[in-house]
């Protein structure tokens, strides 16, 4: 199913875990720097830079704008998908960190940029607030320029 807008995509959501997908993109809506524009990307709800910020766009599409954060529900759980903690090392490093501290039963399930919420219990809303504020547009963009010019 391909989906036109974000509350498109919550409407699909089971019962079940549609309270924790809406509450963490609230979450991230109120804690976002501005400049990023939510939209529906790659089937996802996503936040991109747009093309009228970044003209160049995504360096494999180019008339795509540059992905910066999506949200899915998959098979088992939410997942939430940061470009920027891949980009950043210390970025990545702070979020493993902070999420220890929170103790919760399970440890983080996380891959170079996507962090597995299989608890919906275990979704620290705080902390990826927190995240969220971390990186601006023009932060992102060069940690994005940078990292292309190393390939």
């Amino acid at each position: 199913m391909q989906y036109k807008t974000p509350g498109a995509y919550i409407l699909q959501t089971d019962a079940e875990r549609r309270p924790a997908l809406e509450r963490l993109r609230d979450t991230i809506n109120q804690n976002i720097p501005q400049g990023f524009q939510e939209t529906i990307q790659y089937n996802m709800i996503s936040w991109v830079i747009p093309l009228s910020r970044y003209p160049q766009g995504y360096h494999c599409t180019p008339h795509t704008p540059l992905p910066f954060l999506s949200i899915a529900v998959q098979k088992h759980y939410l997942a939430m998908y940061h470009s920027g903690l891949f980009m950043d090392p210390g970025l990545y490093d702070w979020f493993v960190g902070e999420y220890q501290k929170l103790g919760y039963k399970h440890k983080i399930n996380m891959g170079k940029s996507c962090v597995r919420f299989k608890y919906l219990d275990e979704i620290p809303y705080d902390l990826i607030g927190e995240l969220m504020s971390r990186i601006s547009v023009d932060q992102f963009i060069a940690r994005y320029e940078a990292g292309r010019s190393i390939r």
